[in-house]
């Protein structure tokens, strides 16, 4: 049955906002699912109501379940804003569904701030971490935020000042386009509603004072910005490792042999929509992995303690996967390629020999790229500089047939 399912987004103007075609589909739904906020501005009718059930998926069973009927699903907004819309989208097929969208809260937001689309940068906090926001922090940059809750507001202020952004300027709007709505504006480290209502969207105007971390665009984080033991690999590799590993959004890396969790955490920071897995044996190391993602903006990023490659059976089917550590391991390499999915990127680095003389046999035998990088850096000597040698790191790269 085409089209049985419709998704009509609301604002806090109500029903009476929609446009008549909008209005007629809820009236002549024969089951309404919402939450209670949306299903309580839709007067009572013959409709059998759904409110919505965490986990969510139990929902989705019960829409399921009312296909062949006219099934109307209340949303805020814009539904594919970080809404529910992306949810039923993956439950069910394009040509059941048909979305009717209000303004999003990000449009109504840049509409009283004079901010155009193409220079902000929209973020949810709504049942993520906090430390999410991190990710985004730039000198200049402008971000849209949608809170979890009423709170969100304070900490996010918090964040920004810990981190030498309190100077930045953060507006509140909440209820906004309803009779209710309200807006605050003030420094982040001047903030002090510690509540707001919970309906609400901050806008965070970024500055920074004096030298701050750039959590922010191109790659190649400083060193000191990452927690380490010193299995670190170094910025000048680092940026180079990530660049053939080649980000693409919605792709899955493992980092196998983390050690600092620097290369995951870099490929999370160079797409928003990547994920990834770091892949490492030693507990105090997993750890320190785990600050440095949230300390750096993407608590996304997930950590397996184990041994390669046996701590690799149960992951998902990764499209890129970069080997820092245990190149000698028995069976690492050839696990990690039959896992890797066709048409994805395999990457290792080896600084030793014997993890040289590993990356040159499966090179030989699969058509790969391997580089040498000699990195040295300008350090003290007397009252003069010198060069100082890195070691020297010997890279294979190599893309898997489709």
């Amino acid at each position: 049955m085409s089209g049985w399912l419709t998704i009509i987004g609301l604002g806090e103007d109500g029903p009476d906002a929609l446009a008549p075609a909008a209005r007629t589909l809820i009236a002549q739904a024969e089951v309404l699912v919402g939450g209670e906020r949306h299903l309580a501005m839709i007067p009572d009718g013959v409709a059998q109501r759904l409110t919505w059930r965490r986990p969510l998926t139990d929902t989705m069973d019960d829409i399921r379940a009312a296909q062949g009927q006219r099934v109307v699903v209340l949303a805020t907004g814009d539904p594919f804003c970080f809404g529910i819309g992306t949810t039923l989208r993956r439950a069910f097929p394009d040509e059941e569904i048909v979305t009717i969208p209000a303004p999003s809260a990000f449009s109504l937001a840049r509409a009283r701030l004079g901010w155009s689309a193409d220079e902000t940068v929209g973020v949810t906090l709504h049942g993520r971490p906090l430390e999410t926001v991190r990710a985004y922090l730039a000198p200049g940059q402008r971000l849209l935020v949608l809170s979890h809750d009423g709170a969100t507001p304070a900490q996010v202020a918090a964040q920004l000042t810990a981190v030498g952004y309190g100077a930045s300027t953060l507006t509140v709007f909440a209820h906004m386009g309803g009779p209710d709505e309200t807006s605050m504006s003030e420094r982040a480290e001047s903030w002090r509603e510690a509540q707001v209502p919970d309906l609400n969207t901050i806008a965070i105007d970024c500055r920074a004072e004096g030298r701050v971390k750039r959590f922010r665009g191109a790659p190649g984080l400083p060193d000191r910005a990452f927690e380490n033991d010193g299995q670190l690999t170094k910025r000048e590799i680092r940026v180079q490792t990530v660049s053939a590993l080649d980000p693409r959004p919605g792709a899955l890396l493992w980092d196998v042999g983390a050690g600092s969790g620097s290369v995951a955490i870099e490929w999370l920071l160079s797409e928003r929509t990547t994920n990834a897995v770091a892949v490492e044996r030693d507990a105090d190391r997993c750890a320190r992995i785990a600050r440095n993602a949230a300390a750096l903006g993407v608590p996304r990023l997930t950590v397996r303690e184990g041994e390669a490659p046996e701590a690799l059976e149960l992951l998902p089917v990764p499209d890129a996967i970069f080997i820092g550590g245990g190149l000698t391991l028995p069976g690492l390499i050839e696990t990690c390629w039959a896992r890797l999915a066709p048409g994805g990127t395999l990457v290792a680095n080896a600084v030793t020999v014997a993890g040289e003389a590993a990356l040159a046999n499966w090179c030989a035998r699969h058509d790969g790229t391997m580089t040498r990088i000699a990195v040295s850096r300008a350090r003290p000597v007397g009252r003069h500089l010198a060069w100082r040698p890195l070691m020297p790191v010997t890279q294979l790269a190599i893309v898997k047939p489709r």
